[in-house]
């Protein structure tokens, strides 16, 4: 039996190229439309409209003031 060695017809991979949505310069510096949970929860507070105790899980879609 003869074994033929593929390492001299081997090509290595080539690179994928990555989406211009996915580059991470697009993201630098751009205002976000969501706020964070903890960020909710502080808006929440200085609104008035958080109870203690109440579980951060689950919150009400909250709009960013200006």
């Amino acid at each position: 039996m003869l074994l033929v060695s593929a390492s001299r017809d081997f090509k290595p991979p080539q690179a994928m190229s990555k989406h211009n949505s996915l580059k991470s310069s697009a993201t630098v510096g751009g205002k976000r439309s969501v706020l964070k949970r903890f960020e909710r929860v502080k808006l929440l507070r200085e609104r008035g409209e958080w109870q203690a105790g109440r579980s951060p899980v689950g919150l009400p879609k909250t709009k960013h003031e200006g």
